[in-house]
């Protein structure tokens, strides 16, 4: 069954359970956590019988480690710590989604927790205002072939690259239907979505998150992968964040890290400030590299090889206005004098709280 027909499918269905009215007295909450391969979210429903107004009013709760690759079955139990807490878009009302960390019994994160480490380094950094702004390019997938959506079956292709970026016409843009679902619910949560658009390869697409301070943006961006895998399975289609899911002669996808300080903000000095962060990240490219996929920049390497707008993965370079290099100065930035850097080496299935602690660390710890 093709994703439209499912879609149409569940349209017809849904009507059995509208009669069904929640109690008023009650409320789903949504606990979701990132799991062992941490790229992957999981998520299970508590029902309590209070609206609670921020993410610690939410009892901690726990699961199944071993089922999650998280745990060994020996000591199995890991524990759901709320940290943000989102408005549910599936279920309406007052119900949430509730963003958690994942730590051992003695409050010990565990190794998938990478947001307990960030957030101590965001509060050592918070003077310097770190704001953030993440570029999210994925690919939609048809479940029955495993190829992009809209891609002839077999080694077919819907044509050259170029007509498909912010591409309005039919057979030049697939799956809008789910893009537009997708912002629409991030909206309702309250996630900080700011914009949408076709990418540069067919069936790929990006969505960016921010401006957020600090550890925000990483809540924000998981949340937001969270809602477009849910969004997804509703219309029977499948979401991808490998940075480059189609060899050959197609752009990657990455996720783009828009960064600013205090400092580089200062519309009297800010560009040097800008140029100070570029030659501190000129310093740290390996750990950068490192921290930008979940496999230490093997999945990277596929991707960044100098072409389709990318620089080169064993070299770091920077320069205004160009998409061939690992850091970008806008143009609008250059000519204004202060303002942010565009990190162009975060891969699209990178984890947002280890990209985010990197740059932190390097330019405002100088670590």
């Amino acid at each position: 069954m093709s994703g439209l027909d499912y879609y149409k499918q569940f349209q017809l269905e849904k009507h059995y359970f509208e009669a069904c009215r929640q109690p008023s007295d009650t409320i789903c909450l949504e606990y979701v956590w990132i799991d062992g391969t941490k790229e992957k979210l999981r998520s299970k429903t508590r029902i309590v019988n209070f609206i609670p107004n921020q993410a610690s009013d939410c009892p901690e709760w726990n699961f199944d480690g071993s089922s999650t690759g998280q745990a060994q079955e020996s000591n199995t139990d890991i524990y759901l710590k709320p940290v943000a807490m989102f408005k549910d878009p599936f279920l309406g009302g007052e119900n949430r989604l509730v963003l958690c960390e994942t730590m051992l019994f003695d409050k010990t994160p565990i190794p998938s927790n990478t947001r307990a480490s960030c957030c101590k380094v965001m509060e050592k950094a918070a003077a310097e205002e770190p704001w953030f702004g993440i570029e999210q390019e994925y690919s939609l997938m048809d479940l029955q072939s495993g190829r992009p959506l809209g891609w002839p079956a077999g080694d077919g292709t819907p044509g050259p690259q170029g007509p498909f970026y912010c591409g309005a016409e039919p057979g030049k843009v697939f799956g809008r239907a789910v893009v537009m679902a997708h912002l629409k619910a991030c909206l309702h949560a309250g996630v900080k979505i700011c914009g949408v658009n076709a990418e540069v390869m067919p069936s790929q697409w990006e969505y960016q998150i921010g401006p957020c301070e600090g550890i925000a943006v990483g809540d924000h961006m998981w949340m937001s992968r969270y809602i477009l895998y849910r969004i997804a399975a509703e219309f029977n289609v499948g979401v991808s964040f490998d940075p480059k899911i189609i060899p050959g002669d197609w752009n990657g996808a990455g996720a783009h890290t828009n960064f600013s300080t205090k400092a580089t903000r200062n519309k009297k000095d800010g560009l040097k400030a800008i140029h100070d962060a570029i030659e501190r990240l000129s310093k740290r490219h390996p750990e950068h590299i490192e921290a930008y996929d979940p496999r230490g920049g093997l999945d990277n390497a596929r991707r960044l090889t100098g072409r389709h707008e990318t620089a080169k993965i064993d070299a770091f370079s920077s320069g205004v206005a160009k998409r061939n290099v690992s850091i970008r100065i806008p143009a609008q930035v250059n000519k204004d004098g202060y303002g942010y850097l565009e990190d162009r080496r975060p891969a699209s299935n990178c984890d947002p709280y280890l990209v985010c602690e990197r740059l932190v660390r390097t330019i405002c710890l100088g670590e």
